[in-house]
């Protein structure tokens, strides 16, 4: 039998209307947001990554899906989605738009070759957002603001934002300099890769996994304290505008991103579950003012976020928090015969186009094996078609929650279901919620549709 290969998972069932709703409340939220969808390649010209993500990152020396096509072209299935994305920008001229800056959004899949683990495959969905164009301070805020957004309105209830600057090129320098004199006497002591940074890029030391418990690696200099005045003032009113969009934060050091193309603002969004571990951050990403040029487009500032779908999803399982999922059908059609099996595939169709959630039944099975698959559906209705009350225009239809059964009319069937199904769609009553959208909630009231930090 042939498997799925490792690192990668299927997608199915109950888990696979928990990734649809997730993908629902995102695109919502974009939308508020005024982003636009963009979807870019599943793979690129290798150099696209090697320029934009950095050499020097893990991502790019051990993770990347690379080889040659038919054609001798060297490609790569994409890692991430920033740096397509400013390709996009690039290659169709976005930023001669007469609309600035340019808002978009993604939600596809990546590919990393590294140890799968929880929470980590080398075939993951990511969805992210990126605004190229400007460079004014409430933009990082705004991004920040939009992704905590996010998660709150999925429901997750700590969360806590890790904000950092790395400055600009100045503040990077001389933050460089530093990192070099401090780690020279010992950088012997870490590992190989280290070693290697240690000349090419020394802040990818401070991401470093293997010798991220070194006391030597814990006392390194910040970032924070080699801004100059300019990227001072920059990180400040970046904290001023997330202050005035009520996002609480937390100034960490040790915030640097793995990524090469980063400078100024830098963010980490951390989810505080039960059973997440000590790597709890699902979201992440920062101001990249220089990659658009590195890849040979005009000088353009830019910020993003990115987040790994099926994190959040583990992340929404482990805090039990209850999704709207709808579980089950409007109405199950039954027959017996032939003339009523074709009726029934008729009165689906119309009542489908109608906007109900019909199924029917297709593998020959008795009526009362249907019944069972109805309960299986947990169909709100079910009707046994009969030739008897066909010829009289009319239906039985039963209400599987009260058992209740009536005799209607046929042409009157949709505007029972349509007034039926809608009181039954949210029944969320146990949960203290009657607003019709979910189930989560807390004593002030809750505002949602997108408006609410449902907490519970």
């Amino acid at each position: 039998m042939i498997q799925k290969q490792k690192g990668c998972n299927d997608i199915i069932g109950r888990e696979a209307k928990v990734w649809k709703y997730v993908d629902s409340v995102i695109d919502a939220a974009m939308e508020k947001y005024n982003y636009n969808y963009i979807r870019t390649p599943l793979f690129e010209a290798t150099e696209l990554f090697h320029r934009g993500i950095g050499d020097t990152t893990d991502i790019v020396t051990k993770e990347t899906y690379d080889f040659e096509d038919r054609g001798g072209r060297k490609i790569t299935l994409r890692p991430e989605g920033t740096a397509g994305v400013v390709r996009s920008y690039i290659e169709n001229k976005m930023y001669g738009d007469a609309n600035q800056p340019v808002k978009v959004y993604y939600n596809g899949t990546m590919y990393r070759y590294e140890r799968p683990q929880s929470g980590r495959d080398r075939e993951l969905t990511q969805f992210g957002m990126e605004v190229l164009g400007s460079d004014d301070p409430l933009t990082d805020a705004e991004v920040i603001s939009l992704a905590v957004n996010i998660y709150k309105m999925l429901g997750l209830k700590e969360i806590k934002v890790n904000i950092n600057s790395l400055g600009d090129k100045e503040s990077r320098d001389n933050y460089r300099k530093a990192l070099l004199d401090y780690f020279k006497p010992h950088i012997k002591n870490f590992c190989e890769d280290c070693q290697e940074r240690y000349e090419k890029n020394p802040l990818r030391i401070l991401d470093c996994k293997v010798d991220s418990e070194n006391e030597i690696l814990k006392n390194a200099p910040k970032t924070i304290d080699y801004l100059n005045e300019d990227s001072k003032n920059i990180f400040d009113k970046v904290k001023d505008y997330l202050d005035i969009l009520g996002v609480s934060y937390e100034v960490n050091p040790n915030v640097v991103r793995g990524l090469d193309y980063y400078n100024h603002t830098v963010f980490e969004i951390e989810a505080k579950v039960e059973g997440f571990g000590s790597n709890n951050v699902i979201g992440a990403g920062g101001r990249y003012n220089g990659l658009v040029s590195q890849l040979d487009g005009p000088e353009t500032p830019c910020v993003g976020f990115a987040c790994g779908v099926g994190r959040l999803v583990q992340a929404l399982e482990l805090e039990q928090v209850k999704l709207p999922i709808v579980e089950n059908i409007d109405l199950f059609l039954m027959y017996v015969n032939e003339e009523e099996k074709k009726y029934a595939a008729y009165l689906s169709q119309e009542l489908r186009m109608a906007g109900f959630i019909v199924d029917t039944e297709y593998t020959g099975r008795s009526l009362k094996a249907q019944f069972k698959q109805a309960d299986r559906l947990n169909a709100k209705f079910t009707v046994v078609l009969n030739s008897e009350d066909l010829n009289n225009n009319e239906v039985k239809i039963k209400n599987n929650k009260t058992k209740e059964e009536e005799t209607i009319s046929l042409d009157v069937l949709i505007y029972y279901l349509d007034e039926n199904c809608k009181e039954d769609e949210y029944d969320l009553e146990d949960d203290g919620c009657d607003c019709g959208c979910c189930g989560n909630h807390s004593e002030e009231g809750h505002e949602c549709c997108g408006k609410c930090h449902h907490s519970n």
